[in-house]
């Protein structure tokens, strides 16, 4: 973008398209609690739009809503509502029937769906997403939905016979674990979250879920059909300040499953809280650097392409996205060149505009800090190699490329989470294959080349540090199908559709000696149809 529409970039209030404008602000003063959605009359927090709106000669962030600032009483009065629901496992429930459960989480993805737009727009409006990226996440969630329902039919299905080994009958299934905190993160804030949300609810657990602090608006659409889809008890939301909300909650031990995505260093504080860790299990979606290791026989059209999605798709506000790039002394002059062209391309705007991709930024001073990593990496001898990178105007950021960077910049080792792309050069592989190994995290790498025996000899290490080593494509998460994890600091627990509906659960089983007694037993709570648990049932 030049100096003069970056400078021009943010419209009036009344030039924004109808169908997108908010016209007032959305006073948010409900959250749902022991099957009831109760209004808030204490203190709010001001939700401010990272998109700025011009105003005579000045520019502000605009305000778009607030939503409550719960207490303690409140978080605990939440917990206390989904410890009544579980009831130690013996609650209406964790006692459903798999196929009842499923019915349930139908009715809500029915009711979601017709909350679509409000959902779109806040996501717009809250954390800057494009609108298709907003409409994609939306429609990505209901197919997690529905995707989650088939994993759980599937996994009944084997479940539903009885195994006799060593002469004892057994039927194993997969039972509860209690109450699960969810925390999903600002940047997918509603399909992160329900990845951990929808998995732990179907499988008969109750849940307490705290929107991020960007992302919290976009949730009150759902709160009724929350409220009318689920048993008392079994959905509560609470809102406001981590400190005071979710501290209780940690502290009382009552909490049996952390499903968080966030930083490592909340988690830990998190975890350090619950007074019986041997019982809290964790669910955890942590930091990623991942590397984009670039050989010098790659085809570069392709690459740069795949680099600057993977750098840059949603600002590089993605835990998957290509942190931090190494090319091949050789090739990297000519990298650098069509790279920077193809970012200088990419168009900056509003959500709502129509081919835009770069967008403003969400979090507080966030350009002031990226800003930070720049002039850090130059004042050590990296360039600005982008025209207009790194300019900011207010809450946008043009994207910036940095090279040459190196080990004594903060660029090489911190997660950026923004418009900014270091690029590190190379002569030897072992200089980056040793910066995945001495990382901190371990989610993911890509690897562009066309040297079958290059890239089959870097696999086989690789793929012992990090979960998944992509091939001349950019790392990502999808499909939901494909298991979704990290080593080192980058994650705990695996969350895919099958792997999620598992991580919120523990194998138990029914067992008995071969008698003819037992037997007898066996065959008549199945016949009579009088236990939920044991049961030969078949979903179809």
């Amino acid at each position: 973008m030049t100096d003069e529409l970056l400078a021009s970039m943010f419209p009036a209030d009344d030039a924004i398209p109808d169908n997108y404008r908010i016209a007032s602000p959305i006073e948010q003063r409900q959250y749902l609690c022991d099957g009831a959605i109760k209004e808030w009359s204490g203190p709010q927090q001001d939700a401010l739009s990272p998109i700025c709106v011009a105003i005579d000669d000045t520019v502000q962030q605009k305000l778009i809503g607030s939503y409550p600032l719960l207490t303690e009483q409140q978080a605990l009065e939440a917990l206390d509502a989904a410890c009544r629901a579980y009831d130690y496992g013996r609650g209406a429930w964790p006692t459903m029937s798999v196929e009842e459960r499923i019915g349930h989480v139908e009715a809500f993805a029915y009711r979601m769906k017709e909350q679509r737009d409000d959902v779109v727009k806040l996501l717009m409006w809250e954390i800057g997403k494009t609108l298709p990226d907003a409409e994609k996440e939306f429609d990505r969630t209901v197919d997690y939905i529905r995707d989650t329902i088939d994993a759980l039919k599937d996994l009944d299905r084997v479940s539903s016979r009885f195994v006799i080994e060593q002469g004892v009958i057994g039927q194993i299934r997969r039972a509860p674990l209690g109450v699960v905190l969810c925390m999903g993160p600002f940047n997918y804030p509603l399909n992160e979250t329900f990845t951990t949300l929808i998995p732990a609810l179907i499988m008969g657990n109750a849940v307490i879920f705290k929107p991020p602090k960007l992302g919290v608006l976009l949730h009150q659409p759902l709160l009724e059909a929350f409220r009318d889809s689920f048993p008392r008890g079994v959905v509560n939301t609470v809102y406001g300040e981590g400190q005071k909300v979710i501290g209780p909650l940690m502290k009382s031990g009552r909490i049996d499953v952390l499903a968080f995505i966030g930083s490592s260093r909340v988690a830990d504080i998190l975890k350090q809280q619950h007074p019986k860790p041997h019982r809290l299990r964790c669910v955890l979606g942590l930091e990623a650097k991942n590397a984009g290791i670039v050989l010098r026989d790659t085809d570069l059209d392709h690459t740069v392409k795949e680099c600057t999605l993977g750098a840059l798709s949603y600002n590089g506000q993605r835990c998957t996205a290509l942190k931090i790039l190494f090319v091949h002394e050789e090739i990297v002059d000519a990298f650098i060149t069509k790279f920077s062209d193809a970012v200088d391309k990419l168009k900056g705007g509003m959500p709502w505009d129509a081919g835009v991709q770069i967008t403003p930024l969400p979090e507080p001073n966030k350009t002031k800090y990226l800003t930070e990593l720049i002039d850090d990496a130059r004042t050590k001898g990296a360039r600005l190699v982008n025209e207009n990178g790194g300019t900011v105007n207010h809450t946008f950021m043009s994207p910036a490329v940095v090279y040459p960077v190196g080990p004594d910049m903060r660029l090489y080792s911190e997660e950026q989470f923004g418009p900014v792309v270091p690029i590190a050069k190379f002569t030897d592989i072992e200089e980056p294959m040793n910066y995945v190994t001495q990382s901190d995290y371990g989610q993911q790498v890509s690897l562009f080349g066309s040297d079958t025996e290059l890239i089959a000899d870097l696999i086989d290490p690789l793929v012992n540090q990090v979960c998944r080593v992509n091939i001349n494509s950019q790392c990502q998460r999808g499909p939901d199908t494909f298991p979704f994890t990290g080593r080192k600091d980058s994650a705990e627990g695996t969350l895919s559709v099958s792997d999620a509906l598992r991580v919120f659960t523990i194998r138990t089983l029914v067992a008995a000696k071969e008698t003819d007694a037992n037997r007898g037993i066996i065959k008549s709570i199945v016949t009579k149809r009088i236990s939920r648990f044991l049961s030969t049932d078949f979903i179809l």
